[in-house]
């Protein structure tokens, strides 16, 4: 009886063997058109990644590069009809010949159509800014040691306008190149999900228990992955808008201001020193310089530039910061002082360090107010950096001032949030930017009514 159920049950056994190994090889079809469409479509992900970092590297770099030689052409100018220093005059033709040959160089590094158009516009209307600029220098030449009106400038203006205006617009068609990478990178990540969903659905019909384990352990990852994608690029596409914003806001604020500065100059030389005119052109000069430090923080968040890393020693970079604001800092009875420690050598660019630990102090003073102690200091340590542990330095600037509640510490590196009145909110969020892309950490303890203590991590520089 035994053999007989035996013999009865092989070719049902077999059968289940056989389906087994079809829905196995379905599967694993299925599995292998899986990861073919999942490696096909992080190939083309890298080359929308590749193309979309290219276009913000050259088309933003190019418009802002742009702004800032006209807007160095224009104050050589202005300083030569204040002043009529030839020095001026003679910075004014080396400058204009560096952006005749800036422009030729840029021309074959734009990517699209409108982009290279534009820069033709550019180069046609700059011939034309460069010859209102030469009936002008005659002008100026003429009046002797007469100092120039703002009428004088109005064709100069006009023409610079237009450049900003061009400039303006070669940073939209590059808004508009990025915004269609983005957009073929979302097609691509949709036609990713919608055929994952369609596998999935053929794994349910091969059997619900090996399409329910095909799922948990594949394509719940992929969801996750194309999830954290997406977020990451609508993350990048709002960084480009406020990238696309910063650059208006320099094109609309700055050039008024150098106009307003410009004619406060020629002003202010017409003001007795110590009389209410001069006190007051002294009060607008000191508003338009907060207003550019402003705009220039606002554009340094949007627009961070690499660090140039150089090896660096960290004690002498503590003492001269030191050395440059404990005048500052004694006017309000604040001591400062750099503790001795052994030297220790980093990588860094010693500027981006000094306008990190000049913001942290700066940030300390205000904590103190008055009557108070800062105190630098650095100190050897291992820390996990890069994804793996290294010889780190440890950069400290502490301040026995007030402290801050858990309310301020949760927000503290949030742009725009401030608890000063004449504050941007940005100057952590730049410090922390800074110190990231120098690959280290920057990182804080605060006690209220105690004092705060900021730690710049950096990798120390390897012998």
């Amino acid at each position: 009886m035994l053999r007989r159920q035996a013999t009865e049950l092989s070719p049902s056994d077999a059968t289940v063997k056989m389906r087994f190994l079809i829905l196995v090889a379905g599967i694993a079809l299925m599995g292998l058109a899986v990861g073919g469409l999942t490696f096909a479509s992080q190939g083309r992900a890298a080359k929308l990644r590749g193309q979309l970092g290219q276009v913000d590297s050259e088309s933003f770099r190019i418009a802002a590069e742009f702004a800032d030689y006209v807007r160095e052409l224009n104050m050589s100018l202005y300083r030569y009809g204040a002043g009529h220093d030839a020095a001026d005059l003679r910075w004014f033709d080396k400058t204009s010949h560096e952006l005749d040959r800036w422009i030729d160089q840029q021309k074959p590094k734009l990517l699209t159509t409108a982009e290279q158009s534009l820069m033709q516009q550019i180069d046609t209307a700059y011939d034309k800014y460069l010859a209102v600029a030469r009936v002008l220098v005659t002008r100026l030449e003429s009046l002797g040691q007469q100092s120039a009106t703002l009428a004088e400038y109005a064709g100069l203006m006009r023409e610079s306008d237009h450049l900003s205006q061009l400039g303006q617009a070669l940073a939209q068609a590059h808004y508009q190149s990025r915004s269609g990478l983005v957009r073929q990178a979302n097609e691509t990540i949709g036609q990713l999900h919608t055929l994952v969903l369609v596998s999935l659905g053929g794994l349910f019909l091969l059997g619900a228990i090996l399409a329910f384990g095909v799922y948990r352990h594949l394509i719940a990852p992929l969801r996750l992955k194309l999830v954290e994608s997406q977020s990451l690029l609508e993350r990048r596409e709002k960084l480009a808008s406020l990238g696309l914003l910063a650059a208006g806001v320099a094109h609309e604020i700055r050039n008024p201001l150098t106009a307003i500065k410009a004619a406060l100059f020629i002003q202010q030389k017409q003001f007795p020193p110590g009389s209410r005119e001069h006190a007051d052109s002294q009060l607008v000069e000191r508003e338009i310089l907060r207003l550019e430090r402003i705009v220039n923080e606002f554009l340094q968040f949007a627009r961070p530039t690499e660090p140039r890393r150089t090896e660096v020693d960290a004690v002498a970079l503590l003492r001269e910061v030191g050395t440059l604001l404990t005048p500052q800092l004694a006017r309000h009875n604040i001591q400062l002082t750099v503790a001795d420690t052994p030297a220790l050598r980093v990588q860094a660019d010693a500027a981006q360090i000094k306008q990190v630990l000049i913001n942290l102090i700066q940030n300390a003073a205000d904590a103190i107010g008055e009557n108070g102690a800062v105190r630098l200091t650095i100190r050897a340590t291992r820390k996990r950096l890069g994804g793996r542990e290294q010889a780190a330095a440890v950069l400290e600037v502490s301040d026995n001032g007030k402290g801050m509640s858990p309310e301020v510490q949760q927000r503290l590196f949030d742009p725009f949030f401030t608890t000063k009145e004449t504050g941007t909110g940005l100057g952590l969020s730049i410090a922390a930017g800074i110190i990231e892309k120098h690959g280290g950490a920057l990182q804080y303890q605060s006690w209220p009514g105690r004092g705060t203590t900021f730690g710049i991590i950096l990798p120390q520089a390897t012998a």
